[in-house]
């Protein structure tokens, strides 16, 4: 079966990872998920969960500092571009993300770990931190979406030409938008291009988590610059509803530039809070 263009960026992403980073496709009643396993053994899992369209890859600026400490695993997304395959079990609701991902916890032979999530990630995560609390001991939100606050109206209307018709430009010039100066890497920026385009793809939707029912610490982080929402009402909303939370705003970065942007900031922040 021919490479495609996605396939290329992928693999081309996927080399800039530590060289002992292991794949992994565990079974599910959604199909096989990948997830990139990197760190020790006797670490604590640590899950990362992306944004849309960014693939587990997007962590590779992270993965060597946080798998010092703990065993990272960087999921590709059911129902997203990806290695992630999804055969079997349909894909309709939020309810089903839950099953998915207690099936990946399952794989990984984790009964409590760690979960840190960007943007419709950090939406999953959040959902997934109220189904199940005994499984997440801290929960680790990076510019969620429609979690505390909805989308800025001109971040949709801006966003809207990618998702009637997807093409690599269209993506391209949304990113180039909303990231400005803060730009991405080329080579990731290639493959989320790329991702929008890839068949098949369902992102679900639904309300947002009822987050005053989080029982684990919380840390949310805001991009300074996010076109996504306005951080620092967000962070404020934030606070009001997770008062044991922490909450930061990053400075200089963009919603879809992270976790790209200063990783070494956000590395620190994050090994702080888990410990």
């Amino acid at each position: 079966m021919p490479r495609t263009a996605f396939d290329l960026a992928y693999d081309e992403l996927r080399a800039r990872w530590p060289k002992s980073t292991e794949e992994h496709d565990i079974g599910t009643p959604y199909g096989p998920t990948r997830v990139h396993v990197y760190g020790p053994e006797d670490g604590h899992p640590l899950v990362l969960l992306p944004g849309g369209m960014a693939t587990g890859l997007v962590w590779f600026a992270n993965a060597a500092a946080l798998g010092r400490r703990y065993r990272v695993h960087a999921v590709d997304l059911v129902g997203d571009a990806g290695r992630t395959e999804h055969r079997g079990r349909p894909l309709r609701n939020a309810d089903d993300l839950n099953c998915w991902l207690d099936a990946v916890l399952d794989g990984i032979g984790a009964a409590n770990v760690y979960m840190c999530g960007h943007s419709y990630g950090a939406w999953i995560a959040a959902r997934y931190g109220l189904y199940a609390p005994e499984r997440v001991a801290r929960l680790a939100l990076i510019d969620p979406t429609q979690v505390f606050a909805g989308f800025r109206l001109f971040y949709l209307l801006r966003a809207l030409p990618t998702l009637i018709r997807p093409s690599e430009g269209r993506a391209r010039s949304f990113l180039a938008w909303e990231t400005g100066p803060a730009r991405p890497d080329e080579v990731w920026e290639r493959l989320y291009a790329l991702g929008t385009t890839v068949p098949g793809r369902k992102l679900i939707t639904g309300r947002r988590p009822r987050t005053a029912d989080l029982a684990m610490p919380v840390l949310v982080l805001l991009a300074e610059n996010s076109r996504a929402h306005h951080a620092r009402r967000v962070s404020g909303r934030a606070r009001r509803a997770l008062p044991q939370a922490e909450a930061a705003v990053l400075p200089g970065a963009t919603h879809h530039s992270l976790p790209l942007t200063a990783p070494e900031d956000l590395n620190g922040r994050l090994a702080a809070f888990l410990g």
